[in-house]
């Protein structure tokens, strides 16, 4: 396992951005509904972000793009199921909190906090259950890899489960680069 100290990172994003990770992975399998993704596991990264930072936001786009995800936005989580079938997401909580449910109605349930990362490989179908405090998330994707809308419709299936499995790896962890945890969580 690598060392991924403060300041680890090099460039001007993460500087003072970054704290050592904490990282929970949690495997999600098709429920039936939601694909999910039966090799790469769903990663939390808790209280990685220094939350004291000035325009936080913007800040995590930088370090996002610097590490080759991009196509970034600003927003929340949407409230309902949905899932990416093309590409895999990163989500970082900037400020607020939310209870989000992963995996479809019978998933696993993670509170998330200001200054936690999640990075949710294709397929996962993730929902905002509740937000409150301002809930104030930054989102990307590897670099080359653009995102759809799948909603669980049967419909969707079986052409969704082979665009999931051709969903190529990303190059570096969103946060820390090519020596990131990413990287020993998610390998084929």
């Amino acid at each position: 396992m690598s060392d991924y100290s403060k300041g680890r990172t090099s460039g001007p994003a993460s500087t003072d951005v970054l704290y050592a990770p904490t990282v929970e992975a949690v495997m999600l399998t098709d429920d039936g509904v939601f694909p999910n993704n039966r090799r790469l596991p769903l990663l939390i990264y808790r209280k990685v972000l220094n939350t004291g930072i000035r325009d936080l936001a913007a800040h995590v786009q930088a370090l996002f793009a610097e590490h080759h995800w991009g196509n970034s936005w600003i927003d929340s989580v949407y409230d309902y199921h949905h899932y990416h079938s093309t590409a895999h997401e990163v989500l970082a909580v900037c400020s607020g909190q939310a209870r989000l449910l992963f995996g479809g109605e019978h998933g696993i349930e993670q509170t998330v906090s200001a200054g936690d990362v999640i990075v949710i490989p294709a397929g996962v179908s993730h929902k905002n259950l509740s937000a409150e405090g301002n809930l104030v998330v930054v989102g990307a994707y590897p670099q080359g890899q653009s995102y759809d809308m799948c909603y669980g419709k049967r419909e969707e299936r079986p052409e969704a489960d082979r665009r999931i499995v051709g969903v190529p790896l990303p190059e570096s962890d969103p946060l820390y680069g090519p020596d990131g945890p990413l990287l020993d969580h998610w390998q084929v």
